[in-house]
């Protein structure tokens, strides 16, 4: 696993099988560019630096393009709680909570203050279910957590991630098309993305709900 790239990996799972193909601590990050701080709706300030430093080390920003970060996971997570997930809030309060008291017992500070490698050694820990503290357990919280970053990472942008359509540029999905012509529906054809969301078709109703794609 160590010699294969994140998109190559995505691109061999594809959107529905890639939960199965991101594992934590395998992929090499760079910093992602500071960003302008959103208003958050469930999360505080701490919780939302910590999801955010957690699912940017399970879709890194590498040299294949941009990753949870740019496509503001953390964002779409924290929507989410605040809506159809609100069930799950607790979950996520106590956990992050048990998070930054494990970083802390292991490497003397909060998950999100740490290097990328002890995150990558934290994160490991709590896939394996070797981490102590965690609601039912770790490898329980590791996986909620994973199955969201890729909710974020490749969902419909109205739901607050994949911002500029980036998730589905990695996996080369065009974006949503409701209508194709005879030659894009040839074998082999690169199909120009449309960047459009569901909220952009009346179709599917009002755009948006007040949020942006970006």
């Amino acid at each position: 696993m160590a010699g294969l790239t994140r998109k190559g990996l995505l691109a061999r799972a594809g959107v529905v099988g890639v939960a199965a193909a991101v594992p934590g601590g395998v992929l090499v990050a760079k910093a992602a560019g500071p960003r302008e701080r959103e208003q958050l709706e469930f999360f505080t300030a701490d919780q939302a630096e910590a999801v955010d430093a957690f699912v940017s080390r399970l879709i890194p920003t590498d040299a294949n393009g941009p990753g949870a970060a740019e496509a503001r996971v953390a964002r779409y997570i924290d929507r989410a709680l605040a809506g159809e997930l609100r069930d799950l809030g607790s979950t996520y309060s106590s956990n992050l909570a048990a998070l930054d008291s494990y970083s802390r017992s292991r490497f003397g500070d909060a998950f999100a203050d740490l290097r990328a490698d002890q995150q990558d050694a934290v994160l490991t820990s709590l896939e394996r279910n070797e981490a102590p503290g965690f609601t039912p357990n770790s490898a329980a919280f590791f996986n909620t957590v994973r199955e969201h970053a890729l909710q974020g990472m490749f969902g419909d942008p109205v739901h607050g991630g994949n911002a500029e359509f980036i998730g589905w540029d990695l996996v080369e999905f065009p974006g949503i098309k409701l209508n194709f012509l005879p030659k894009e529906q040839a074998l082999d054809v690169t199909i120009k993305p449309t960047h459009k969301s569901t909220a952009d078709y009346p179709l599917f109703g009002p755009k948006g709900g007040g949020h942006d794609h970006g």
